[in-house]
């Protein structure tokens, strides 16, 4: 049985100019000797590169990735024209349907491979049964979630 896929919106249509204003600096570890360092407003379309007519948008579904600090319910930006190379994180399909997985070349041969060592995934040969249909550059999280 073969799954829909759903269509990928660009991002490029996005309203422009939308920004945010930083309050300031928040250390994450030590006070930070740059907490008077004032910073312009931040256009999260120029910061996460969503203007791009490759760049896509995907929610992830599953726990597959969290060793590589992929989460359930995570927004990931995907780039459609990165050639994918060993080490990347795609989003490839598969079955019929998205999958997150991380692309690693094994004596040659290409997978797509989960990142969970608390579960064991089937093993996927990145084929011609398989497309590699972009490349994850940023990751978006909410924590109240």
């Amino acid at each position: 049985m073969t799954l829909p896929i759903a269509q990928p919106v660009p991002l490029a249509v996005l309203a422009p100019g939308f920004r945010l204003q930083p309050i300031g600096v928040a250390g994450a570890g030590f006070p930070s000797p740059a907490q008077d360092w004032e910073e312009d407003a931040i256009n999260l379309s120029e910061l996460l590169r969503l203007d791009r007519a490759g760049s896509f948008v995907f929610r992830i579904d599953g726990s597959s990735m969290v060793d590589a600090g992929i989460c359930d319910g995570d927004v990931v930006v995907v780039d459609r024209d990165v050639t994918p190379r060993n080490g990347h994180i795609v989003i490839a399909v598969v079955a019929g349907g998205f999958v997150c997985r991380q692309l690693v070349a094994r004596a040659g041969v290409p997978y797509l491979e989960a990142r969970n060592s608390r579960q064991r995934y089937p093993e996927q040969i990145a084929d011609d049964t398989t497309e590699v249909w972009g490349v994850v550059r940023a990751g978006v999280r909410n924590f109240q979630r």
